[in-house]
Parts: structure tokens; sequence; C-alpha cells
């Protein structure tokens, strides 16, 4: 079922009495207002490999040797302030347009572009307006409307050309110092690759019963007591489809003056709801060394249960240690190892320059009955100009592999140019 954006109108309402009974109430509104616009060029050429593996699913039926698209990029970003007084007013607007420079319906499907139906074919361009209106008292805000959430629940997408969203309302709250409340519900979900909000589905590896819903209820709260402490929980359910506990422990641990040990930890426990079979405990942890400009990480995720772990499908990211550009490690009974470097060309006079290197393999699952494993290679180059005509125009070119013993082989290369345009 595909809805339409709608507009969060009684927050609009009160809003417009509240510029039009005082000026100097709405000076704020202005007064701390942004817009910037974002441009970003994106290419993705994305091989398959796997032309000897006749008995994948991928090749029943599917006879593309590759999936190729070039397009422009462009979000408006508008920011309001709040209007004075107990209760300040505010509207935010998101404005996405995509434009194709290259495709076509043989090679299009990276996820980048609108497409056709029915033909397959890339839209020449497509675009989408969403808004979002605000209100706040004291250090508590509640948006209602278009949102790009960060949440460990809810993770939205951002690796094609435009964002994905969601619609729905939520509450901040950072009233209490140290710790941070969130809520809310989402009702809807727009696709990267599309114009209009939808109902969202579940994806679980194993799991049966699944069905489109059109509410997503969340909440949680992050607290750090320390500087380099924090610890959150937060629960969330997609109504007939499943809830979802997650917890997570972060902690920086200095060991000598250009030392210092990152942890991360993370814990999701899934369970059924409706007539669903969703059954899963996934436990990981993140531990990366950094000196200078390199960091060096290690990371192991173990997954229990029937199933594997549940999220927003549709390209929604869950919030795994493991997940990676395109594949997520997470079928049922997986587990999985990384190894990460990151190094910061700026210890070596060239700043501006990173490098990013990161392997997870994936083992003891099966595939239709057969004993299976995976594995992905990503390696990211990027550069932001620092001076001239073209400062902050930022450059990225990001290779994967992926090799599956009984799924499909993938070789992908991005390349991407951004840039952001701030009018005020």
């Amino acid at each position: 079922m595909h809805v339409k954006p709608s507009t969060p109108l009684f927050l609009l309402t009160g809003l417009a009495a509240a510029l039009g009974a005082s000026a100097p109430a709405a000076a704020a509104f202005v007064e701390d207002s942004h817009l910037s616009l974002d441009a970003r060029n994106f290419y993705m050429n994305r091989d398959y490999r796997d032309a000897d593996k006749a008995d994948t699913p991928r090749h029943k039926g599917a006879a593309k040797s590759k999936a190729e698209d070039w397009g422009q990029g462009f979000m408006l970003r508008f920011e309001s302030g709040f209007t004075e007084g107990t209760v300040g007013f505010g509207v935010d607007t998101l404005g996405l347009l995509g434009i194709q420079l290259d495709s076509g319906g043989g090679t299009s499907g990276t996820g980048a572009l609108l497409r056709n139906p029915r033909t397959g074919e890339a839209a020449d361009e497509f675009s989408f307006v969403g808004p979002t209106a605000k209100a706040r008292v004291a250090q508590s805000v509640l948006t209602v409307g278009t949102h790009t959430p960060l949440l460990p629940v809810a993770y939205r997408n951002d690796t094609r050309m435009l964002p994905q969203t969601f619609e729905g309302a939520q509450l901040v709250s950072k009233d209490i110092d140290k710790l941070t409340l969130t809520g809310g519900q989402f009702r809807s979900t727009r696709l990267r690759d599309s114009t209009d909000y939808q109902d969202m589905t579940m994806f679980a590896d194993g799991a049966r019963g699944g069905v489109k819903s059109d509410r997503f209820n969340y909440a949680g709260a992050s607290y750090a007591p320390l500087a380099n402490l924090t610890a959150s929980y937060f629960y969330a359910e997609l109504e007939d489809n499943y809830h979802q506990h997650y917890a997570n422990l972060l902690h920086s641990l200095p060991l000598s003056d250009r030392l210092k040990l990152k942890t991360d930890l993370r814990y999701f426990d899934s369970g059924d709801e409706g007539n669903t079979t969703v059954d899963n405990r996934n436990l990981g942890g993140m531990f990366t060394l950094v000196y200078q400009g390199h960091s060096l990480g290690f990371a192991y995720q173990d997954q229990r249960g029937d199933t594997g772990m549940p999220f927003i499908g549709g390209g929604t990211d869950p919030f795994t240690l493991n997940t990676l550009t395109y594949h997520h490690f997470l079928r049922a009974e997986e587990d999985s190892w990384q190894a990460r470097y990151d190094y910061d060309f700026a210890a070596l006079g060239v700043p501006g320059l990173t490098l990013m290197g990161r392997y997870v393999r994936g083992d003891d699952f099966q595939i239709r009955g057969a004993d299976a494993n995976e594995w992905e290679r990503d390696i990211d180059l990027s550069y932001v100009v620092q001076s001239g005509p073209l400062k902050n125009v930022g450059l990225r070119w990001r290779n994967v592999v992926y090799r599956g013993s009984h799924t499909t082989d993938i070789d992908e290369n991005r390349l991407i140019v951004n840039y952001t345009f701030k009018f005020w």
C-alpha cells in the first residue's frame, strides 16, 4: 500500500499563530535558521561474477550480469529556529531531487534511481519534499513529519544517491543531565529510490509470517556518566512482525598519550509478534586500538535462535557491527568476525585523505540444508579538497568484493563526489 506524505497540520497551525501574534517572538525562528544544499554525484557498478552458480536463487530466472547507474542527487535542507515563549515552534523541510545521467533497462537496478516497475527503465528524474513540524519545551523537542533516523533500532539507509526517510513522530528529551530519552512512532517509509511512502516490512532470514505494517514503535535512553563512557537501551516493535530489545556500551580507554582502546558492545534480543516465527539473540563486540592516524579494530558477532536478526526491510540498515556495504551477515545462526584498518593521512602531512579497509567472514549457517560460508571485503579511499576553488569537495572511491559458497559472487565499485553549499 502506498500512502502520500502528510503535513502535520496541528503544529503548523500553532506555528502560524505564533508567527502572526508577535514579530519579536518569531525573531529566533529566522535568526537561528539554516539552509544548505548537498550535491552528490553517484556512480555504481555491480558485476555479478557467479555465472557458474546456476543453482543460486539469483540465477533462477535472473539473466543480467551487471547493474550500473550514474546520477546526480540534490538534497536541500531548511531548518528553522524556534519561536520565543514557553513552547517554541519551528519547521524543517527536506527536498530531494535525483537526475539520471546514465542507465538502461538492461543494467539499471542498483537502488540509486527510480525505476519503472514494468519496464525496468530508470526515470529521467524523481523528487520528494518532506516537511517536519517541531515544538520545543525546555530541552525536549517533538517532531512530526519527515525523519531520517539514526537509531539503533531504525537506521535510515544513505548508501546511494539519496537517503531513505520515514514519516511519523518523535520526542527527544535532554532535560536530565547526561541522559537522553527518545521515543516515537513511524507510520511509513520512503525508500532511497522512491518518491512515495509505503507500509514497512520485516526482513529476518528464516522467519515466516511477516506482514506489511504501519506501526513501528520505539523508546530508549542513553546515559553518559563520564565523557568516555555511554550506555544505551532501546525497545522497538514492528507491529504484527517482531519486538526487539537493544543494549549498548561504548567506552574509550586512554592507554598512553598517543594510544587508546575503544570498546563497542551491542546486544539485540528479538522475538515474534503476530504470527511470525522470529527468534534471535545477537551479541557483538568490537575492540579498536587508535594510535596517531592509525586505527586497527577486531569484531566478533554471535547469533543464536531459529532465525536471523529482524530489521525493517527495503533497504534500512541493521545497526550491527558486521553490517557492511553489500551484506549484513545476519543469516540464521550465522557467526561472523571482522578485521578493520583505518588511516588518516593528516599524520603524514596530507590532511583530507583517508583510507579504510575491512573484511568480514560469516560461518556456521546453512542454505537449503547445506553448510555455507560467505565473506566481504570493502576498501574506501576518500579525499576532501582543502583549499582553492574546489575547497570542501569530497571524493570517494569504494570497492567491494563479496563471495558466498551457496549465494552469489559480486565485484562492485562506487564513485561519489560530494559538496555542501551553506546559504546561511
